[in-house]
């Protein structure tokens, strides 16, 4: 399994230039950023200089949306940067939250969505697109490769998923939830003649690693709290598509049932006041909080559910600490042992 992380693009941006340089030298395989140009700063202006100051990681936005960019800016921003820096791009991409909504816009629909990710994927693979009534292509992107995974939760955009997508991001760590969504990716691909194994699998949530105290304990969930609330915007949406009585698992939608607003100057912020509804229970489910025993064995139960990549969200008060610990005690274990033997002379 590979090991990610998500970073906010918070000032001063070299500090998010050195968490991703701290993570690829744990062996961190991709450094993804939020995409919400109000909030916090330009992310693809960052990319480079991660790109620059490391050797391996791979970079991308978790997750930019069809909305705010023209889709061939998008591309050729990808392209870009895979000549530069050889092919170490990825884009995350879903229908929007904070970045549409902070513009008073709502997500962007499916449709627009599958549309953008044809463009996006064609041109950043140095291959042509329709642009409307228009075939375009980048004259200088031949050898540029990307990949284009997609971020959902609700029926329609885990079909979508399954028939178009290189990968499929969840943002949640919950067990019994990735096992519905990934079978529900899957189905999709089969049905479309793809080989459901060829779909990425990413799971991404806050991850706090703990002295295995109850005081510690406590301190990691209101510091990941914020998480809940966030998932909530997106489970709110899908509530008032499919009603709070459809195939949805209650598992994901009955927690919101206590939600009474939001607000997105306080997005993605450990402290979070308007995630006060969020209960420990469901702390507990969609983040990774404990010992890295603990850590070891809930990425363990996900791998075993066909989870390629978790993504470790860094937005609480332990960056730095959690980046040592998934290094020095979660990342070892997870590695495949190997053992070095001499033929007898």
């Amino acid at each position: 399994m590979d090991i990610g992380v998500v970073l906010q693009c918070t000032p001063p941006a070299s500090r998010v230039v050195e968490l991703a340089r701290i993570a690829e030298t744990y062996g961190f395989s991709h450094a993804w950023t939020f995409d919400s140009h109000l909030l916090w700063q330009e992310p693809y202006v960052i990319y480079s200089q991660i790109l620059a100051a490391t050797r391996k990681i791979v970079v991308g936005p978790m997750v930019t949306n069809p909305s705010t960019r023209d889709w061939t800016v998008t591309a050729s921003t990808f392209a870009t940067l895979n000549e530069m820096f050889g092919n170490r791009t990825i884009c995350g991409i879903g229908r929007g939250d904070s970045a549409l909504r902070t513009l008073g816009h709502p997500p962007a629909t499916l449709a627009r969505l599958r549309e953008s990710i044809d463009v996006i994927r064609e041109l950043g693979n140095g291959r042509s697109a329709r642009v409307g009534d228009t075939i375009v292509r980048f004259p200088w992107a031949h050898s540029s490769r990307l990949e284009v995974w997609v971020a959902g939760y609700g029926p329609k955009a885990l079909d979508l998923t399954g028939e178009v997508a290189d990968g499929f991001i969840l943002q949640l760590a919950d067990p019994d939830i990735t096992a519905w969504t990934v079978a529900r990716v899957r189905a999709a691909a089969e049905r479309a003649g793809r080989d459901p194994n060829e779909v990425t699998i990413c799971v991404a949530a806050p991850a706090y690693v703990t002295d295995g105290s109850k005081e510690s304990l406590v301190h990691a969930r209101e510091q990941c709290r914020w998480f809940g609330g966030m998932v909530g915007n997106h489970v709110a949406d899908i509530v008032a598509k499919y009603g709070g009585d459809s195939e949805v698992p209650a598992a994901l939608t009955d927690y919101i049932a206590g939600r009474s607003g939001y607000d997105y100057n306080q997005h993605g912020r450990a402290g979070n006041t308007h995630a006060d509804f969020v209960p420990d229970a469901i702390v507990d489910r969609f983040c990774v909080l404990g010992t890295a025993e603990e850590h070891v064995q809930r990425l363990r139960e996900l791998e075993a559910l066909g989870v390629h990549q978790f993504a470790v969200y860094l937005q609480h008060d332990a960056k730095t600490a959690t980046l040592d610990a998934y290094g020095e005690s979660v990342l070892p274990q997870l590695a495949r042992p190997i053992t070095a033997t001499a033929s007898a002379g």
